[in-house]
């Protein structure tokens, strides 16, 4: 399968709005001085310069790295292409298609009305995949004119590699915002760039829904961060909605599980608004821009049904009605305000699911059960023989986080100081909840407590509770730690630089001083700053210097044979990961493809798996041919797979879901039986007349085996 090798020598809050400011250089009446004005200037110009410097050296950075491994410039085009793995091929082959179309309209037409992508089935891939940016780029790249200059492939992956750019820019100004200084942004930067291997994977998943839709949803969250300061003007906090929804927008159109981050989102948003520590209005702004962008996107996916389905939606809607029914929900004591957070909550929730049941009830949406299903056997609520769910489980993406990636990301001092920030926020923000909850009742015994405590800012709780909720959806999936570890940088460097954190531990302490405080906002980032480079720069160094090559054969020959002995009609089955591959390198009809986010498609993948399981060789070629399959390619590596342990390879899975007992030493369910027949992927091979009569090997090598399906009358 595809590998690396080394390159031969040789080769060519507080939500008060009267809160005062942390200005420290203002005249009593209200006026900054021209030299604090100068001085104002001349650092955001400073900290802008360094923010963009530092976005740039990033995308040379993962670039670099890309072609340090692959050696892309050297490779064939067909190498460059294997290169993109999984569904990343499918993405791309997308790209290519309409690069190739004779005309813009043309290529639109082909993905407006599919039939390559499943075989006997016509689709609308606007509508069931999120490619709207390749469709984009291939028009950029028509409409300019760089063609002599740039090659396609090249303009598709340094865009990816820009967009990193906006990825750190947008997590460098948050910490910014948060912290009051760029100083923050330059240390969360580094901590980004130094633990790039829990932070990303852009440089070997170029294609990846997830490497376009980030940046994005980091501009969103710079967005959000400035929307809840307080004192903005009305055209400041318009402008600003606006290039939140803009963010929210591009966002949800660039990635599948857009509804599922939002939604986590409108929970923090919804925790907050509860605990009275954000503004109410700016709240309802947002989650009327959440809502009113995903109806947008669904719009331009020609009204995609597992967006209407979305609990997001339906979560949104639920907290606004349930405002309008419960009226004086912030007025009272602790105990009458608790009891009607409490019904609060409840009736939020019923109405999400009254209201989510009701949606997919009259519109027949199944789209996201195998999402559910998998949750449901994740997280203990009973064993599943499900085969889409356990595919899910035994993969170690989904999988919980690593404790070695923890180990890692000590190594920088990041989860240290994000630990370390972690607690004194929680402990301010649980401070603040109860203060807002208790009303004037407590007055008194809060201002005793003053001295120990620190006023929360909007923008700081949200920042907290995001971490949190993102956190916890990291710990349980290690795929969507990418989406906590990049805020994990934010939140660590803004609260190593932030003056109300060291406030609160200097005055618990009390050693607390203005000027005591702010020597060690500034002297404790750079010391940080300071060590990481001493520690990491080396190794970045070595990093860059080391080559590598991409190095796969037995694919390399399966797509030039498929190319030059098969016609352009052919259809080809076989797993989901190298069916992408054969679309992107040959252009061929496929049967599946690894966007799994369809019911019908999930039921055609299981009976395509039949070729691994215990069936007839009637059966398979039944199954195959009802697909309009006129050829299969065979996979050792997962005929005898042994990359998972017993009871989740492939086969497995499918002996499981066929009731029948697994292979191999072990423990089955007392209700499984053996098999009629044998392993079809094995069988095959020693070429008897039942096999030989519907299927003629056509090709081999150490890894692929290719038969032709015989076409009985």
């Amino acid at each position: 399968m595809t590998t690396v090798r080394q390159r031969r020598v040789g080769k060519g809050t507080e939500t008060a709005e009267d809160q005062p400011s942390e200005e420290t250089n203002v005249k009593p009446d209200g006026k900054i001085p021209s030299g604090g004005k100068l001085w104002n200037i001349l650092s955001v110009t400073v900290g802008g310069i360094v923010a963009i410097s530092l976005g740039l050296l990033t995308s040379v950075y993962v670039a670099t790295l890309h072609e340090n491994d692959l050696w892309f410039s050297n490779i064939k085009e067909v190498e460059r292409e294997i290169s993109f793995r999984t569904e990343c091929g499918l993405y791309y082959s997308y790209y290519k298609q309409m690069i190739q179309a004779a005309s813009i309209q043309q290529g639109l037409h082909g993905l407006v009305y599919d039939n390559k992508t499943e075989s006997v089935r016509t689709i609308n891939i606007l509508e069931r995949m999120n490619v709207y940016q390749e469709v984009f780029l291939s028009i950029l790249y028509r409409i300019l004119p760089i063609q002599q200059y740039l090659e396609p492939v090249y303009f598709y992956i340094y865009t990816l590699f820009g967009l990193q750019a906006v990825y750190v820019i947008a997590l460098y100004v948050t910490s910014w915002l948060l912290s009051g200084t760029w100083l923050s942004g330059l240390l969360a930067a580094c901590w980004y760039i130094t633990n790039r291997v829990d932070t990303t994977r852009v440089e070997f998943t170029i294609p990846l829904r997830e490497n376009w839709a980030l940046p994005f949803f980091a501009v969103q969250i710079a967005a959000i961060t400035y929307l809840l300061r307080t004192h903005l003007q009305p055209v400041q906090e318009r402008l600003t909605l606006t290039v939140v929804f803009i963010a929210t927008v591009l966002f949800s159109l660039t990635w599948q599980f857009n509804q599922f981050m939002m939604l986590i989102q409108a929970l923090a948003l919804f925790i907050l608004d509860c605990l009275d520590m954000l503004p109410t209005a700016k709240v309802t702004w947002l989650y009327i821009i959440q809502i009113s962008g995903l109806l947008l996107v669904c719009v331009l996916q020609f009204f995609n049904s597992m967006i209407l389905g979305s609990l997001l939606i339906s979560f949104n809607a639920s907290v606004l009605i349930a405002r309008t029914i419960q009226k004086n929900l912030k007025k009272g004591g602790l105990l009458n305000r608790l009891g009607k957070l409490i019904l609060h909550v409840l009736l939020v929730l019923c109405l999400t699911l009254l209201t989510n049941k009701c949606i997919k009830k009259i519109l027949n949406l199944e789209s996201d059960e195998h999402i559910f299903k998998f949750l449901k056997a994740k997280f203990g609520f009973g064993a599943t023989r499900d085969f889409d769910a356990n595919l899910y489980l035994c993969e170690e993406a989904f999988g919980l986080l690593p404790f070695n990636t923890f180990s890692r990301l000590s190594d920088t001092l990041l989860f240290y100081v994000y630990l370390f920030v972690l607690f004194l926020m929680s402990v301010a923000a649980v401070i603040v909840a109860f203060r807002n909850l208790s009303g004037s009742s407590q007055v008194q015994f809060m201002e005793k407590m003053e001295e120990c405590t620190v006023t929360l800012k909007p923008d700081a709780a949200y920042s907290l509770v995001h971490t949190v909720l993102f956190g916890c959806l990291a710990l349980s999936t290690m795929r969507m730690k990418y989406l906590w570890t990049s805020h994990m940088c934010v939140f660590a460097s803004f609260g190593l630089c932030s003056t109300e954190v060291w406030k609160l531990l200097l005055k618990c302490v009390h050693l607390y001083t203005s000027q005591r405080a702010q020597m060690i906002k500034y002297s404790v980032p750079i010391i940080t700053l300071v060590f990481i480079s001493y520690k990491f720069w080396p190794g970045i160094m070595d990093e860059l210097s080391e080559l590598r090559e991409f190095y796969d054969p037995d694919t390399v020959e399966l797509m030039n044979w498929i190319k030059s002995n098969t016609p352009n009609t052919a259809v080809f089955a076989g797993s989901m990961q190298l069916l992408a591959g054969v679309k992107l390198c040959t252009g061929r009809t496929l049967t599946n493809h690894p966007h799994y986010e369809d019911k019908n498609l999930r039921e055609r993948t299981k009976q395509i798996y039949q070729i691994y399981a215990k069936r007839s060789p009637e059966d398979v070629y039944g199954i195959l041919r009802s697909f309009g399959t006129d050829y299969v390619i065979l996979e050792d590596s997962i005929c005898y797979e042994r990359r998972h342990s017993r009871g989740c390879r492939l086969r497995d899975l499918l002996d499981v879901a066929n009731g029948h007992i697994m292979d191999g030493v072990g423990e089955n369910e007392p209700d499984l039986k053996p098999s009629l027949y044998p392993r079809f992927c094995e069988e095959i091979k020693k070429s008897l007349p039942s096999y030989t009569m519907h299927f003629t090997r056509v090709f081999q090598n150490k890894t692929f085996h290719v038969y032709r399906l015989a076409k009985h009358k």
